[in-house]
């Protein structure tokens, strides 16, 4: 059986008549990369304080490390908040070491292990260089550095690629890996669906403080249907009539091809295939050659977890509009 790092119950928050979150469950397995994500104000980040006890939810319970409070395990826990900012005139070992002692390492500890961390990552020539000095990237991979210095068991991280750049995105998903190889438990939040597919064992997704879907990325990918997409001058009204097809639509650039010359030609179009559930894809290729539909080109592919995040949400949304 595995052991839970973080267990919400249907938690709630409400500020007056603005409810900011709206009954959240949720169970983090020990050792897992767990995404939680939706846009900006979904309430991700009162969900992430309510966790960490800097705010009490209204309704529900929380266990964070098989306690009631996150106050009763803070030297178990790293945090890196949504708002970035360091001590200007320190230099970058000392933010390191200073937050590792505040976590109970001695002052020689936490200073080694300060040193440790920057050489790893890629900051070691700027260790003794004052924030204030440091790139806006540098800094938030030294705030990054300074809440795991201390090594804890589970790590909240409020969007923490806000900002990066692709080199430093690369750098931050590697720490996070890095921490999950040793057994510990990583908590997110992004709106960057990207960096979810690459880490996440599994994801929360939220909308206007609702949990819309709470599984791993393939479960997500499932939720819509799969697709076929094909380019064919031939007429594709027969695949219709297959079982394994939900629907054939336009897709893309539909205008008319052009022959070498610059004349028109005849038309060249793009068809969507929305697929049943457990369908095999192959099973159109086949079907265009048996039903003697030439093919340009034939593409299978998963919905990416942006899709996904966008069908959901404008389903609730749906939903919400109908009650």
């Amino acid at each position: 059986m595995n052991r839970i790092a973080l267990e919400l119950n249907h938690v709630t928050k409400r500020f007056g008549v603005f409810q900011a979150v709206n009954d959240v469950s949720l169970s983090i397995p020990v050792g897992s990369i767990y995404g939680f994500l939706g846009p900006n104000g979904a309430g991700k980040t009162t969900t992430i304080r309510m966790i960490l006890d800097i705010i009490k939810p209204t309704s529900g319970t929380i266990a964070v490390l098989g306690h009631s409070s996150a106050m009763e395990v803070r030297e178990r826990l790293g945090y890196l908040p949504e708002e970035k900012g360091l001590y200007k005139r320190m230099k970058a070992w000392e933010i390191i070491a200073y937050f590792a002692m505040l976590k109970g390492l001695s002052r020689r500890s936490a200073k080694s292990r300060a040193l440790e961390l920057l050489d790893r990552y890629g900051l070691g020539d700027f260790s003794e260089t004052k924030a204030e000095a440091l790139s806006k990237g540098m800094g938030q991979k030294v705030q990054m550095l300074a809440a795991i210095a201390h090594d804890p068991e589970l790590v909240i991280l409020d969007e923490p690629f806000s900002g990066l750049d692709p080199v430093n995105q690369q750098v931050m998903e590697e720490i996070i890996r890095n921490m999950a190889s040793r057994g510990r438990t990583i908590l997110f939040s992004t709106h960057v669906m990207q960096h979810a597919e690459r880490l996440c064992d599994r994801i929360l997704l939220i909308a206007t403080g609702k949990k819309i879907f709470d599984g791993t990325i393939a479960e997500a990918r499932r939720t819509i249907p799969r697709r076929v997409r094909i380019e064919t001058e031939d007429d594709v009204g027969r695949l219709r009539e297959m079982k394994e097809v939900l629907s054939v639509s336009p897709a893309g650039d539909q205008s008319a091809a052009t022959s070498g010359n610059g004349e028109t030609a005849r038309p060249c179009l793009h068809w969507e295939c929305q697929l049943r559930e457990h369908s095999d894809p192959q099973a159109i290729l086949e079907a265009c050659f048996t039903k003697g539909i030439r093919l340009r080109s034939f593409n299978q592919s998963d919905p990416t977890l942006h899709e996904v995040f966008v069908h959901l949400v404008e389903s609730d949304a749906r939903e919400a509009n109908h009650t």
